[in-house]
């Protein structure tokens, strides 16, 4: 099967090799890929910045669109973005750690204080430039986020109060070290996994929690199986918009700009997007699935996590980055 899938794989690298970039006469083609399903909010800001693109360009550019993981994981789409085969991707910052150092500060527990500091910092583009470009020399840069929610935990059929609550809980965690260190940090028995792979993890006992945002309760059904909700809110994980590097260096100045303001004008429109499906979703998780959402007293989780604050800070890969986040932030 995994033969089969590596060769079916390889044939579509070669179809998007082959056809990369063209389109009808004088209209400018971008292949982007990503793992959401067609209703999800990312979804939804990705068209819109395909048709923003469009807008802006007088229809002479145009972005064809590849969901639901249709070319491979994110590191598979990371990869064909590096190659030229995709031009664009959206990827999750953990995953963009295995590419760049950089991207792994997204992961660390506790970074900000609350989504309003979040915010303010990736706006700013002394950070944010900082980051984009560090993967230019590896074949792509950051044209923008999105907002992926305040990660939390949430478990099988064990309640988490402090956390004494996550010892030994087998865990799923996103293919990212510094989060597979934060469970270990809590307690519990991190086990990274494809996210495909959670809901049947779950749902035989492979795992006893995972961690992550409200909609998977709802769009990927984890709510049928886990039934505890905590607000631990340990991260704010964003989800990234990159390009390859050639591909946008070679656009003309008037087309750089038209993407970059299309990619900017998409992330405004997803935070009303998300925000309305955290809320529609969480009241489904509710009413129809018998979810417990929890609330949580932070503060052990918090201290628990405090080393790897510091070895970030003195890390020479990392602590540039940390103290450019950190550095007039409220929250030690």
């Amino acid at each position: 099967m995994r033969i089969m899938a590596l060769i079916l794989f390889g044939i579509v690298n070669v179809f998007l090799l082959s056809g990369c970039n063209t389109g009808e006469a004088g209209v400018t083609e971008f292949k982007l890929a990503h793992n959401q399903t067609l209703d999800h909010p990312v979804h939804l800001s990705l068209v819109e910045f395909g048709r923003l693109v469009e807008e802006k360009s007088n229809n002479k550019m145009k972005v064809e669109i590849y969901a639901n993981g249709q070319l491979g994981s994110e590191r598979e789409v990371l990869e064909l973005t590096q190659s030229g085969a995709v031009d664009v991707a959206k990827a999750s910052a953990s995953a963009l750690e295995g590419f760049e150092s950089d991207y792994s500060i997204f992961s660390l527990p506790y970074l900000f204080e609350s989504y309003e500091e979040f915010e303010k910092k990736m706006n700013d583009e002394n950070i944010t430039n900082e980051i984009y470009y560090k993967t230019e020399d590896i074949g792509f840069i950051g044209l923008t986020y999105y907002n992926a929610g305040i990660r939390n935990l949430y478990t099988k059929n064990r309640e988490v109060h402090t956390v004494a609550d996550v010892a030994g809980l087998k865990t799923r965690v996103q293919p990212s070290q510094t989060s597979v260190n934060m469970i270990e940090a809590f307690g519990g028995l991190p086990t990274p996994m494809a996210y495909g792979e959670v809901y049947t993890a779950l749902q035989s006992g492979v795992i006893d929690a995972a961690e992550n945002n409200e909609t998977a309760l709802v769009g990927n059904n984890h709510g049928e199986v886990a039934k505890y909700y905590m607000y631990t809110g340990h991260q704010i994980v964003p989800d990234m918009l990159v390009m390859n590097a050639k591909r946008f260096n070679k656009l003309s100045a008037d087309e750089k700009k038209i993407i970059q303001e299309a990619a900017k004008e998409s992330t405004i429109y997803h935070e009303d997007v998300w925000m309305k499906a955290i809320t529609e979703q969480t009241e489904i998780a509710k009413t129809k699935m018998g979810v417990q959402f929890i609330e949580v007293d932070k503060t052990s989780f918090i201290s628990a996590v405090k080393p790897l604050h510091e070895a970030y800070a003195k890390d020479e890969e990392t602590k540039d980055i940390y103290q450019l986040i950190k550095g007039n932030s409220s929250n030690e």
